[in-house]
């Protein structure tokens, strides 16, 4: 058996890792779009650029899978990046429903003048924080990630590096 971190008895939701965690991601989002905002953006656009910069997602399933976000709602961020010049859909094979997101030249000067702002934003957040204890949340976060994406099936979540 398992250690017991939690017990029913006295468990409240505000001090479980999962709502601290969701929490933390939305106070980031809220820290976020206002940047992102004045630039024309949205946090969703950021995410995808990102990700696609980074290959922490290639395709429009990855993204929707990893990010948990709608399908059609997801198309249409993908059709205004398109638009706006900043990434294109690709065919890699001879299944033409397989589509594939690339960077364009004008999507990849966009994100990295984004990646600034990001941690500058990252490290006012962090302020607070030694560089030790940024390695040690670090650590645990990948930890954490590691554990629960062993107990994903492999169907619901892709792998990642």
């Amino acid at each position: 058996m398992s250690r017991q971190h939690y017990r029913a008895a006295t468990y409240r939701a505000q001090d479980s890792v999962g709502y601290l965690t969701k929490r933390a991601h939305s106070l980031m989002m809220d820290a976020m779009e206002p940047v992102f905002e004045a630039r024309g953006f949205t946090f969703i656009q950021y995410i995808i650029l990102s990700w696609l910069r980074d290959g922490i997602a290639v395709s429009p399933k990855d993204i929707c899978t990893q990010f948990r976000h709608d399908s059609g709602a997801l198309t249409r961020v993908i059709d205004q990046l398109a638009e706006r010049g900043l990434l294109e859909r690709v065919r890699r094979d001879r299944d033409r429903r397989k589509v594939e997101l690339q960077l364009t030249t004008a999507g990849r000067e966009t994100i990295e003048g984004l990646i600034p702002l990001v941690v500058d934003k990252l490290n006012l957040a962090l302020a607070e924080f030694s560089t030790a204890e940024v390695h040690e949340l670090r650590r645990l976060l990948v930890k954490l990630n590691t554990q629960l994406q062993s107990t994903v099936s492999p169907a619901k979540e892709p792998a990642t590096a």
